[in-house]
């Protein structure tokens, strides 16, 4: 495996409050890293480590073995970074095509990707549903054609069939690919992933996608027992 981002001992605060504490990973690239979490995980303050638009109090950042720690979020845009966030990912008082345009001025491959947003193109974006929104969002950065790519909550609003289009579009790029999740997606149940759990700004687990589903299974059986008898 080739790492293309690292974390090594990230600490971010917010004021008084730390949200990460020490946190180290490794994303590969090309490949997919997937980080769970529940809302106050640190899921979504990594993804903004990575991009810069958080400094660290401690730790450092790694784009393909340099550190980067001290680049602004502005350079590594230009450097081949995307970030899109979970809330605006898209310019509200555009249309979808001027959205577009600001990425690529060819849009076949967006639309490629989601038909859904050829008969929205003079739709200005702010008036789309979440799902739309994200779908516009993704397209985006696949016409960037970036090196990296963080993504916050990327099926947020789809329906299952689009969710899973997203996913194996995110999956097929030749790109390093971090996204945040409450949850593993079903979809990527069979898909190579490198998983990392988060709880309160620290990794829980590390591993493969298939070892996160042996371990959830595990925790179900066991919780269906209950708490064994004392002897």
């Amino acid at each position: 495996m080739t790492v293309a981002l690292e974390l090594r001992h990230a600490r971010v605060r917010y004021g008084p409050l730390e949200a990460l504490h020490g946190v180290t990973l490794a994303a590969p690239g090309p490949g997919l890293t997937v980080l769970l979490g529940r809302n106050g995980s640190g899921r979504t303050t990594v993804l903004r480590a990575l991009a810069g638009t958080v400094p660290l109090s401690g730790g450092a950042v790694l784009w393909d073995g340099t550190d980067v720690t001290r680049v602004p979020a502005f350079e590594r845009a230009r450097r081949g970074l995307c970030l899109v966030p979970e809330r605006q990912a898209v310019f509200a008082s555009l249309t979808v095509r001027e959205n577009l345009e600001l990425a690529a001025p060819a849009q076949d491959t967006a639309l490629d990707a989601y038909p859904q947003l050829a008969p929205l193109l003079d739709r200005r974006a702010g008036t789309l549903s979440g799902g739309e929104q994200r779908m516009l969002a993704l397209s985006r950065a696949l016409l960037a054609r970036a090196r990296v790519v963080l993504v916050d909550e990327p099926a947020q609003g789809m329906s299952p069939a689009v969710a899973a289009r997203t996913y194996a579009l995110l999956a097929s790029l030749d790109a390093c690919v971090v996204v945040a999740e409450q949850r593993l997606p079903p979809v990527l149940h069979d898909r190579a992933a490198v998983v990392y759990e988060l709880r309160r700004g620290s990794v829980l687990f590390s591993g493969e996608a298939a070892e996160f589903r042996r371990r959830e299974a595990a925790d179900r059986t066991a919780r269906r027992r209950g708490p064994s008898p004392s002897g």
